[in-house]
């Protein structure tokens, strides 16, 4: 017994020592060679060193400075005896320098220069030219070349997949990147001398991702990046909302920063001077619309670029020849055929409360003349208050009841009344025609939300400039020209004319046995075109959640 507990107090001690081992004390924050010859061998040392420490602390270095990449770094490292990457000879190598140029203009690539350790790397630097013990100090050369590697493979990582969480509509293969990734890259960077050309090669291949990128430029040229408040919304604290709000109207020149608290007599007031100068619906209350437009500066521009640059990168690194891309927020379809764009239709889409999804599927068929058959959903939300109301509704509406037997039902001989969610034993059909809430045509593709895109009986509609008003579907413009492309390739069975003619005798067809035309609904509220970043209403709060999320604390400084 004497021995058993002789066994397990050695044991323990054992394991307390090698803990002991384990938890390294912090790297030192000095370690001054004179010896120039010795320098490098320090430096290597202090490598070592750190690294060890990082892995037993998950990367923090300290309160300010944490490395993400550090397992691969140690077996990087570890293969060379610890040897530094960027620097020879007690300075940084010529890729080295260009990394850091890079660095800090990459908001140029739509990164935050902070998320790449630039600061830190930059006071090195200062202490590097300000003080001459700072160049003898091979801590200092080691923590600037941990810094550099993890920089890299960071960028190499947000470039190639991007900051945000893929989702249900990624199309992207390579999800997931493995050391050998980042070590070719590495690798091919520092052999070719050309850092820049390495990092952009992982960048997407699209025309939307070039176009954006290509006038960062223009847009940080004229942007203002002064401090402000930002207003979360909706709000659960009230007071400290309103405290908010008070300090950012302060920060816009509504108010004057001499104002005591207000009382809701002078929000009122304030809010109706802001709604009147921006051409708001004049009421002296808060709202969604009025928060988006008090937070959208320069800097939360900058952040959706980085957003909608993201949004690219779940895309595959090419599309199909042909295809139709539907971007949400900027109400707009557009036909791709071989790279160039055979046509633009404005469309409307669903609206908040009923958002149109962000989807992939193709066409595969189109119904001149369709019926439209209410959703349940609508039925119970929306119409039956309105039939129980008045049963003329219905007629008004052009609306036809239909029983389990699909027959017509006289709606007058109806109990409204008695019938609710769980007992509605009919459907509502309009009747086809013009005056059809689908309209003339309605194009079918395969998807989970059971929505599909058709033209519509409110055509003056697309001449507002708020188009998120539908049930989820989405209504298209120009669905001639998008009919006629589809079949452009079948003249014997469809000569040039004969979906006019069939829409004109009021006829219903359903017409298939076209290529099916793949099909991408996305949500993308900027773009690059004519010379500058255009901005679109982020309708849904998508990306206000994404920078809330992943970029609310980034400055491009």
């Amino acid at each position: 017994m004497k021995q058993c507990r002789s066994f397990f107090l050695i044991l323990l001690t054992g394991i307390s020592f090698a803990q002991c081992k384990i938890k390294r004390d912090p790297p030192p924050e000095k370690d001054i060679v004179f010896n120039p010859a010795k320098l490098a061998e320090n430096t290597a040392g202090d490598i070592r060193h750190t690294l060890e420490y990082l892995q037993t602390h998950q990367g923090r270095l300290n309160d300010s400075v944490e490395l993400h990449f550090t397992a691969l770094m140690d077996s990087l490292y570890g293969a060379n005896q610890y040897k530094p990457i960027w620097i020879r000879g007690g300075k940084i190598i010529h890729e080295g320098t260009s990394f850091l140029n890079l660095m800090q203009n990459s908001r140029l690539w739509g990164l935050f220069p902070n998320d790449y350790h630039y600061n830190m790397l930059s006071f090195i630097d200062r202490a590097f030219s300000l003080d001459t013990n700072a160049a003898r100090n091979a801590a200092l050369w080691a923590r600037k070349d941990l810094l550099l590697t993890d920089a890299f493979f960071q960028m190499a990582k947000d470039l190639k997949l991007g900051r945000i969480p893929f989702d249900s509509v990624t199309l992207r293969t390579d999800t997931l990147l493995q050391d050998s990734f980042y070590i070719t890259a590495l690798n091919q960077a520092i052999q070719t001398g050309n850092i820049s050309q390495v990092l952009q090669n992982l960048e997407p291949r699209s025309r939307g991702y070039d176009s954006l990128k290509a006038y960062i430029g223009v847009f940080l040229d004229s942007a203002d990046f002064s401090p402000y408040t930002y207003l979360p919304y909706p709000y659960t604290d009230s007071v400290g909302f309103y405290h908010l709000l008070q300090k950012r109207l302060v920060e816009t020149g509504y108010l004057s920063d001499t104002v005591p608290p207000m009382d809701t007599v002078k929000f009122k007031s304030v809010l109706r001077r802001f709604q009147k100068k921006n051409e708001f619906k004049i009421t002296g209350y808060i709202s969604n619309s009025i928060v988006d437009k008090l937070n959208n500066t320069d800097l939360e521009k900058f952040k959706r670029i980085a957003v909608t640059l993201d949004r690219y990168k779940q895309l595959p690194d090419s599309l199909p020849q042909t295809y139709l891309w539907v971007n949400l927020p900027a109400y707009t379809l557009s036909l791709f055929d071989h790279d160039t764009v055979v046509f633009s239709s404005k469309v409307i889409v669903g609206g908040p409360q009923t958002r149109s999804p962000v989807l992939t599927s193709e066409i595969s068929n189109f119904i001149t003349m369709p019926q439209w058959t209410v959703p349940f959903s609508i039925i119970f939300k929306e119409m039956l208050p309105k039939i129980r109301q008045n049963v003329d509704f219905l007629a008004k509406e052009n609306l036809m009841v239909i029983n389990d037997e699909d027959s017509v039902i006289d709606p007058k001989t109806i109990n409204w009344k008695k019938l609710n969610k769980t007992h509605f034993p009919y459907q509502l059909k309009q009747r086809q025609g013009d005056d059809n809430s689908l309209g003339v045509i309605k194009f079918n593709f395969r998807n989970k939300y059971s929505v599909y895109m058709h033209d519509t009986n409110v055509r003056w509609m697309f001449s507002k400039s708020y188009r998120a008003i539908s049930h989820g579907c989405v209504r298209v413009k120009e669905w001639s020209k998008l009919a006629d492309f589809l079949v452009r390739n079948d003249s014997l069975r469809y000569p040039p004319d004969t979906l006019k003619a069939f829409i004109k005798r009021g006829e219903k067809h359903i017409v298939s046995g076209f290529h099916k035309l793949p099909l991408y609904f996305r949500y993308f509220t900027c773009e690059g075109k004519q010379g500058k970043i255009v901005f679109y209403e982020d309708i849904y709060d998508e990306d206000r959640g994404l920078i809330q999320k992943y970029f609310m604390n980034k400055s491009v400084f």
